[in-house]
């Protein structure tokens, strides 16, 4: 294992994950407090993480298509990423990265897989949401949220429901606060799992949710949307037992879809 390194910068994503290289053992994270739910790192920061460690052991990989994240622990400030090769064929190519603490317990194992791009037998392209919601003016009140939505989110109402009641769906326009740094691929990975499940809203009374794994696909190899924004939603599918399966995508301001994934959540309380 090697030894710690340490950086300090501001609290943008690319500071967040500026220590990852090829090699770089046991690192602490620039400003991982102000990407903190409780005691871990948000599902979005912490498989970014994972992805830009895939990314820099295995500089010449082909685009991302899909990410399966298993939110095993806390993943705090100090990681250790272990990337492994499972298999490069000729288009796909299919990576583990495990996050490890300074005790070598597993906070988060994702399966990354990469596709170059190929002849098609079937081309269609991704659905667009009509209607769209408008982009309103006002921000979300900033008192509301986990804390490190109010430091690096902006979120704008995209529905009119509001509080528990009616059904399991939540969307919010969604931009960072600063710029990321990343390339668009990276950012989608850290937006894709912003949003609270939809769940919370057929939820009887207050309680903890907890994130258990995460299956994305990526619709777009290049994606683009206008001045930052996306549109994101999570709507909940089944909840019983203290579970919820929960749908998510993410719309850019076009209303393209570019990101389309599952999650199960755990519901206390």
């Amino acid at each position: 294992m090697a030894g710690k390194a340490r950086y300090h910068g501001v609290m943008n994503a690319a500071s967040l994950v500026a220590p990852l290289g090829p090699d770089c053992g046991l690192v602490t994270l620039p400003g991982a407090d102000g990407w903190m739910q409780g005691r871990t790192l948000y599902g979005g920061a912490s498989a970014l993480v994972a992805y830009v460690a895939a990314m820099r052991a295995l500089p010449d990989l082909p685009p991302l298509r899909s990410g399966q994240v298993a939110f095993v622990g806390p993943v705090g400030g100090e990681v250790e990423p272990v990337v492994t090769m499972v298999r490069q064929g000729r288009n796909v190519t299919q990576v583990r990265v495990d996050l490890l603490d300074a005790a070598g317990s597993v906070g988060l194992a994702a399966f990354f897989l990469f596709g170059a791009a190929r002849p098609a037998n079937a081309d269609y392209p991704a659905p667009t949401l009509n209607p769209l919601p408008a982009l309103p003016d006002e921000d979300v009140p900033a008192d509301r949220g986990p804390e490190f939505i109010r430091h690096n989110f902006e979120l704008r109402r995209a529905q009119d429901q509001r509080g528990r009641g009616g059904a399991p769906v939540i969307r919010r326009w969604l931009r960072l606060k600063h710029a990321s740094g990343l390339d668009p691929m990276a950012e989608l990975v850290l937006l894709g799992d912003t949003l609270p499940p939809g769940s919370v809203r057929a939820m009887q009374r207050p309680g903890p949710i907890s994130s258990i794994n995460w299956h994305f696909n990526m619709l777009d190899p290049a994606p683009v949307t206008n001045d930052g924004w996306w549109l994101a939603e999570t709507a909940g599918e089944y909840g019983a037992d203290g579970f919820s399966s929960e749908r998510l995508r993410l719309w850019n301001r076009d209303g393209r879809l570019v990101m389309s994934g599952m999650q199960c959540v755990a519901l206390f309380g």
